[in-house]
């Protein structure tokens, strides 16, 4: 674990961080504009990652006021410095807005408290006004050194010494509003306060029968108000992008009265605060409440989350988000020339990328603009693939057309869930549902797995069925880990007495197992010669065919929590280690990612073996570290990692060898892991891949409508996932070669790459491959590979 494994591979001479040499740069760490939860990560991965290539790192406090004023708002940062930040939101260096630095007199003034250190590089965290801001300064810099040096505040040779200024960006927004990012630093964290709070109103509202009117953040974006109405199943939502049509009074109160209609005690409207119609007039919370009280006489509340969005502790996802980022950042600028333009790192399907910095911005005020000349469907398109798929999504699933409208397929669908429960299928059942139903088909719910399956347990289920299933944790349809083997005569009668022309399996390994057993039984049955989708969800994130499963950012999201109370436990014991145990079987996705987010020293998982000198390694780095000022120590250990190397025998070990130092303790997290409401990314990402699956289902269906068309081909059995930065449909057939069945884990795992950031964070000697860093990249690229769709986060 703690030692140094830097004996790469020399076939493909891959290129690691640490040849990349620091030395003699000084970086200047600065965040700007409005805060956002994960600054705080992408701080600490900014110092840490630079401390180990062996530069200088600087912070910058106050932002650009700091950058102008310099003197103590410019002091070197050490590696103890960032210790313990990863759960604080906000920045712990401070932001402010400054109009003086956008003048050249203000710039001149940053100019010299940089040259003075000798600092040519920065990284500016903020939105698009402060990076817009870093770019004019970057392309003033030689200029600005002539300037001083004629002035006599420099010496000449300075001017050629530090003859360019690099400048990377991250951005930290919560409202997700810089186009060329799937997401930006702070927005799920602001997601994940918007939901607590629905949530919470859910209860209060059912009980007396009341609608209620959220305004969320977003003057000039509705990315927050769009995906918190798709995550929590809302009635009516209201964005700037996308205002109403004419008449919209009108629909929305005959939408409402329907709902109540069809016994839902509740009604959820959420509004942007920058929400427009589509003559570029406000629509406000309080104007919508009285268009209710007086149109319906409904008992109406309006609440306005405010500033609630921006506070709290950061997201596991923004934690992750931000330290990738913060970490390519660094590379970003140790790769800089002189020809290298500002660049911003950006987050594409599950890479991250390097984009050109003026071009997002230009294309991020282009939205501005478009909305301002009332070019809405241009303005949407500019937000990018991630806010017009999930305003697609949400169309889709809010309103449901008449009967009458909608072209019946005479097709009969049904859904199942299989192996362990997971946060979000239920999110996925609903989206399922409806798609289906929109699509003209009969949608069935089978209940408690293949085992249910057999025995016949399917009902058909209408639009309101799924009312309110989004936020509800666990699986309501029942979930069983039985494969089909056993029953395949029977559910070959199932599938044929309920006339089932098409399947979607949603859950975990034993899903994907269980699609090819029934791929296997097709030339015995001819029922299971049907189009069947397998939708991966699982805490342990062990599917093959997909980056990401729908429940594993709920349970990283526990794990992470978790860590940060048992760390906060010990802030008035010194010395003290915890030794943490994740679920995820054999598959080391929890205990690795969640010790990124959570500043773990270590993290013991199957997929890397490890023995006593790793352990006896890690020892020693815990028994340096507090002679430091970082008294405590967090190590995580995946519960199948070692047969042996038991979380107890390992608590030992580390009390016997740090007597003296440090004490120890354990926590077995067991299955709080699985449980508890879907984190917004899970509700979010099970809503939109369940709807894109029924699209493929519905597109397999109608080319056979009539036909009696059977379904043998290997592309008709698939897993849909995110692959990098595309969404595909891979054939169980193919993915069998990818999987280790005893160990139920894909053979090759996309984040163990990202291991050795984890090391690296906390100061272990690693080797860190950057091949994958690459150049700059268009802002628009070509849409996806050959074979799949972009994905968008």
């Amino acid at each position: 674990m703690g030692s140094d494994d830097s004996s790469g591979s020399s076939v493909c001479l891959p290129k690691y961080l640490e040849h990349l040499s620091g030395d003699g740069k000084a970086i200047g760490v600065l965040t700007s504009g409005g805060d956002a939860q994960g600054m705080n990560a992408a701080v600490r991965a900014v110092v840490r990652t630079g401390i180990y290539v062996g530069a200088k790192v600087y912070f910058v406090y106050e932002g650009y006021q700091g950058l102008m004023e310099g003197g103590s708002n410019i002091v070197e940062a050490k590696w103890e410095n960032v210790s313990s930040i990863l759960q604080i939101g906000g920045t712990i260096i401070g932001s402010a807005r400054c109009n003086a630095f956008r003048s050249r007199e203000g710039r001149l003034k940053a100019a010299y408290n940089l040259v003075r250190l000798g600092i040519t590089n920065l990284c500016v965290i903020g939105g698009d006004g402060s990076l817009t801001g870093a770019n004019i300064f970057r392309k003033e810099w030689n200029g600005l050194l002539e300037e001083l040096a004629q002035n006599g505040q420099i010496e000449k040779d300075e001017v050629h010494k530090h003859s360019y200024l690099n400048v990377v960006g991250m951005v930290g927004s919560i409202d997700n509003d810089f186009c060329g990012t799937d997401m930006t630093i702070g927005t799920d964290s602001a997601l994940h306060r918007i939901i607590e709070v629905v949530d919470a109103i859910m209860t209060t509202a059912q009980s007396h029968q009341r609608t209620f009117v959220l305004e969320v953040m977003g003057r000039h974006c509705g990315y927050l108000a769009l995906v918190s109405a798709l995550a929590c199943g809302a009635d009516w939502v209201f964005l700037p992008e996308s205002p109403p049509e004419d008449g919209w009074e009108e629909s929305m109160c005959l939408k409402l009265s329907e709902n109540r209609a069809h016994k839902k005690r509740l009604n959820i409207i959420i509004v942007a605060e920058g929400a427009i119609d589509s003559q570029n007039q406000p629509i406000s919370s309080e104007k919508i409440k009285e268009l209710v009280v007086n149109q319906l006489g409904f008992d109406t509340r309006v609440t306005i989350l405010g500033h609630v969005q921006r506070g709290g502790t950061p997201s596991a996802f923004d934690r992750i988000l931000a330290s990738r980022m913060g970490v390519e950042a660094v590379i970003a600028l140790l790769e800089g020339d002189p020809e290298t333009p500002a660049c911003v790192v950006s987050l594409r399907g599950n890479q991250a990328v390097r984009l050109p910095l003026v071009e997002c911005v230009q294309m991020t005020q282009a939205v501005q603009k478009a909305m301002d000349e009332r070019n809405f469907h241009e303005a949407v398109r500019l937000r990018g693939r991630s806010f017009e798929g999930n305003l697609k999504t949400y169309k889709r699933l809010a309103i449901k057309q008449h009967d009458d409208k909608i072209t019946k397929s005479n097709c009969n669908v049904a859904i199942i869930n299989v192996g362990a429960p997971a946060a979000g299928m239920n999110a996925a059942v609903r989206s399922a549902v409806r798609v289906g139903i929109a699509d003209g088909h009969k949608m069935f719910a089978i209940y408690d797995g293949f085992d249910g399956f057999a025995k016949g347990q399917i009902k058909e289920f209408s639009w309101e069925d799924v009312g309110g299933w989004t936020g509800q944790g666990g699986s309501i349809l029942g979930t069983k880990r039985t494969l089909p083997g056993k029953h395949l005569e029977k559910i070959a009668e199932q599938i044929r007495s309920h006339s089932i022309n098409a399947l979607l399996i949603v859950g975990g390994f034993e899903a994907f197992h269980g699609a090819i057993t029934l791929a296997d039984a097709r030339d015995s049955h001819n029922e299971f010669c049907i189009p069947i989708c397998v939708l991966p969800a699982t805490v342990s994130n062990s599917v093959p065919g997909t980056d990401l499963c729908i429940g594993t950012d709920t349970g990283l999201n526990v794990v992470v929590e978790t860590c940060d109370r048992i760390k906060q436990s010990a802030s008035g014991t010194k010395r003290r280690v915890f030794i943490i145990e994740t679920m995820g079987g054999y598959c080391g996705y929890l205990a690795n990612m969640s010790g990124l987010a959570a500043g773990a020293d270590a993290a013991y998982i199957f997929e890397e073996p490890f023995d006593i000198r790793d352990l006896q390694s890690n020892v020693g780095h815990l028994r340096e570290k507090m002679k430091t000022t970082i008294q405590r120590g967090l190590i995580l250990r995946n519960e199948s990692c070692s047969v042996n190397y038991t979380t107890d025998f390992i608590c030992q070990l580390y009390s016997e060898e740090g007597k003296g130092v440090f004490d120890c303790r354990k926590n077995v997290l067991g299955h709080m892991q699985q449980g508890g409401a879907p984190s917004p990314f899970d509700r979010n990402f099970g809503t939109k891949i369940s709807a894109r699956a029924m699209e493929w289902i519905t597109e397999k269906l109608k080319g056979s409508q009539g036909t009696g068309k059977k379904f043998v081909d290997d592309d008709s059995i698939c897993v849909l996932g995110i692959s990098k930065r595309d969404l595909l449909f891979q054939p169980v057939e193919q993915l069998k070669k990818e999987a280790d069945f005893e160990h139920r884990i894909p053979k090759k795992q996309w984040w163990l790459k990202l291991r050795p950031l984890m090391k690296i964070l906390a100061k272990y000697k690693t080797s860190y491959d950057v091949s994958d860093s690459g150049k700059l990249e268009p802002l628009h690229p070509n849409q996806g590979t050959s074979d799949g769709e972009p994905a968008a986060i």
